[in-house]
């Protein structure tokens, strides 16, 4: 069962908002392809292809920082920016996997650390990697980086 390409799904969206006239949707989703085909351009430069989880570290990357801004726009008193930044963090989690919680993250980062050996703060990385690889979009990895060193330390 071949996966749609994420681009092919954003531009049918696309139509879509633009026949029911979301402006809002419409400028999300165009920030979203414009991200997406400068990561194939790069991609290409460099002869590799872009894989679903590049896509979706992609998406969570512009999450974050959307998230940002808006925190930034509220503390400025910019209700209204902050607001469209909200919007779009709306749209582009539509792409995203359902977010792990807490324990789940926990679970998965105890799976990681016994699949790679990891036996100290040293071995973070590859344990962090082997969460990358497994769960790219699923989870967020400041927070798992988080519990694998609390489990690594502890």
């Amino acid at each position: 069962m071949a996966q749609t390409p994420l681009r092919d799904t954003v531009a049918a969206q696309m139509k879509d908002a633009m026949k029911s006239g979301d402006k809002t949707r419409v400028g999300a989703l165009r920030l979203i392809m414009a991200a997406l085909k400068e990561r194939e351009i790069e991609a290409r430069g460099a002869g590799k292809v872009v894989s679903r989880s590049d896509e979706l570290a992609l998406l969570t990357k512009m999450v974050k920082s959307r998230q940002e801004s808006a925190a930034i726009y509220t503390d400025a008193g910019r209700a209204e920016l902050a607001a469209q930044e909200h919007a779009e963090v709306a749209v582009i989690n539509e792409f995203l996997p359902k977010q792990m919680d807490d324990a789940a993250i926990t679970e998965a980062a105890k799976a990681a650390i016994a699949e790679t050996g990891a036996a100290s703060i040293k071995d973070m990385g590859k344990a962090i990697a082997a969460l990358k690889e497994k769960y790219p979009g699923q989870m967020d990895f400041a927070r798992a980086s988080a519990i694998v060193k609390g489990l690594l330390a502890g």
